[in-house]
């Protein structure tokens, strides 16, 4: 992304945040703009279908009245229409709840309103490469070993699939999913594996059973 700006979408439903967030972006004129402003969910996604920016700044609390939808599903919308449209989570909430939900959408990155503006730069910059930020106390929630955990439907598929070798993209293609998707995925077996490579969560699901190893 150095060779040009990183395009910005800003998704908040309080007109005040987001003129903060712009006026913090266009301070950052050599490296990023901001091309839109959404209030809404529903609003976002077809703004985001029409200006392929780079990087959405996405609240997850907007308002869902008369129908709308919240900034988890937004992002899982943006992200499946627009693989090349990364999100990143600009919020005031930090739980385990919240934050596996967007990282399970296929956000990019967690960050808190309360946080740093530089925060909030590195992860604009790493989103726009693909790279996956989170806030300290974001990191702290969702790396926390919680035994109870088990493997969803999905992470089993991709977890069997991985085992077969495949790489992270050829997994995305044979599920229909996205990369980024799939590396969110992947951080959440190795969480509930108590992992941190592939070779160790290959051996660690093996030992519970999970696959069958050649």
């Amino acid at each position: 992304m150095s060779d040009k700006r990183i395009r910005v979408l800003i998704v908040d439903d309080h007109a005040v945040v987001r003129a903060g967030l712009r006026a913090l972006i266009e301070g950052e004129a050599d490296t990023m703009e901001v091309v839109g402003e959404a209030a809404g969910g529903e609003y976002s996604v077809s703004l985001a279908a029409r200006l392929r920016p780079d990087v959405v700044l996405m609240d997850l609390r907007l308002d869902e009245r008369d129908g709308g939808i919240d900034g988890a599903e937004a992002t899982r919308r943006i992200t499946a229409q627009s693989p090349t449209t990364k999100v990143v989570v600009l919020t005031s909430h930090s739980n385990r709840t919240d934050v596996h939900r967007a990282l399970e959408a296929g956000a990019l990155g967690y960050v808190l309103k309360a946080g740093p503006p530089e925060e909030l730069f590195r992860a604009i910059h790493a989103a726009a490469s693909g790279g996956l930020t989170l806030s300290p106390d974001a990191a702290a929630l969702y790396t926390a070993r919680d035994p109870g955990l088990q493997l969803s439907d999905r992470e089993l598929e991709v977890l069997r699939l991985l085992a077969e070798g495949l790489s992270n993209r050829a997994i995305a293609s044979a599920l229909f999913l996205t990369e980024a998707t799939v590396k969110s995925h992947l951080v959440r077996i190795y969480r509930k594996l108590d992992t941190d490579s592939r070779a160790a969560t290959m051996a660690e699901a093996h030992r519970r059973g999970l696959i069958e190893l050649a």
